[in-house]
């Protein structure tokens, strides 16, 4: 019983440092993606993982998506994004992992805290290493509240396979792949 209690006692610690580790706000990266002269302009917010960054491998490929129909995008970090707040993007996507079943902390205060979403095309990507779904939901409401247009909302995964097929490829790779065409899908629709 002493064991049983050692063991879920140091489990408990180990969530609770890691969930303060999470949920500080990562550094301030601002990365360009295709032309910034374009006629179509998206600005992609994450907030860096700091264990295992498939956030911004995601959002960047994305933006290379985009990019591929024309687009110009500004991939940038919760604590860079404040800079573009004046600026008029044609797309707006939140990518945000998942932590305890919840959007990360970071974008949440983000999403919460800016007023500039009433009417404009949003995108949401939740990641996570498979359980999601909750996840994904707040993240949905999260942008509804805000008025905003949701055209599309995605989840890719780093442990939970990411396609039916059974393949030995990394889970972030194919959801490296999948982002990059969903950028595409996005631009599409827009444009059409």
């Amino acid at each position: 019983m002493v064991n049983i209690l050692v063991i879920l006692g140091l489990t408990l610690i180990v969530w609770i440092v890691l969930t303060v580790i999470v949920d500080k706000k990562g550094p301030e990266k601002i990365a360009v993606v295709g032309s910034a002269n374009s006629d179509k302009k998206a600005l992609i917010v994450y907030d860096p993982d700091p264990i295992y960054n498939l956030d911004e491998k995601v959002s960047k490929s994305f933006a290379e998506g985009l990019s591929e129909k024309g687009w110009g995008s500004k991939v940038v970090t919760v604590a860079a994004a404040e800079n573009f707040e004046k600026e008029f993007f044609d797309l707006y996507v939140f990518c945000a992992n998942t932590y305890n079943w919840a959007p990360d902390k970071a974008i949440r205060d983000h999403i919460k805290n800016i007023d500039y979403l009433q009417r404009k095309n949003v995108v949401a990507i939740t990641l996570g290493s498979g359980s999601t779904k909750r996840s994904q939901r707040l993240l949905e409401e999260l942008i509804k509240q805000k008025e905003a247009v949701l055209i599309d909302s995605r989840v890719f995964w780093l442990m939970k396979p990411n396609t039916e097929s059974k393949t030995k490829r990394s889970n972030s790779k194919i959801a490296v792949e999948m982002a990059n065409n969903f950028g595409k899908e996005v631009a599409e629709r827009i444009r059409n």
